[in-house]
């Protein structure tokens, strides 16, 4: 399969099982954004990168908040537990790293995928946009946007 299979609705997909999965125990807490995405005051991005047969990155963009929220999640803490930088990077990254190997697999046979990436700036890449999906985590913004890189 190629990325030019990859539809918004297969992107979706992948990231409710991850979302099912990972960090909520169940199905129905990751939805598609209704309207008009809105503006980030902290972002903050993850990413993996994609490489083989076809190369490209998957990224997972959401408010600082919702990634701590996520992260506490993924962790099983509870929601008014401290949580660490490092605790955030590895936990935010984990989930960008799962929802990237899905996708890997959908539009590639072989290749390998890279570490992933966190930071709270939003990578300048001179890549396509192949697909770019607004979801609604528990009521908040998060973009999974998959790129093809040259």
């Amino acid at each position: 399969m190629t990325a030019t299979l990859l539809t918004s609705g297969l992107v979706l997909s992948v990231a409710e099982e991850v979302f099912a999965a990972l960090v909520d125990g169940e199905e129905g807490k990751l939805t598609p954004w209704i309207g008009a995405p809105v503006p980030f005051a902290e972002p903050v991005v993850a990413w993996v990168d994609l490489a083989g047969e076809w190369s490209g990155r998957a990224v997972l963009l959401t408010e600082r908040s919702t990634a701590d929220d996520l992260a506490r999640a993924l962790l099983r803490l509870d929601p008014s537990e401290a949580l660490g930088d490092e605790d955030l990077v590895d936990a935010f990254g984990e989930i960008a790293n799962v929802v990237g190997g899905n996708i890997k697999s959908i539009v590639a046979t072989n290749g390998d995928l890279g570490l992933p990436q966190v930071s709270t700036t939003i990578q300048d890449v001179s890549g396509t946009v192949i697909e770019e999906v607004l979801l609604s985590w528990r009521g908040r913004l998060m973009i999974v946007r998959v790129l093809h890189l040259p």
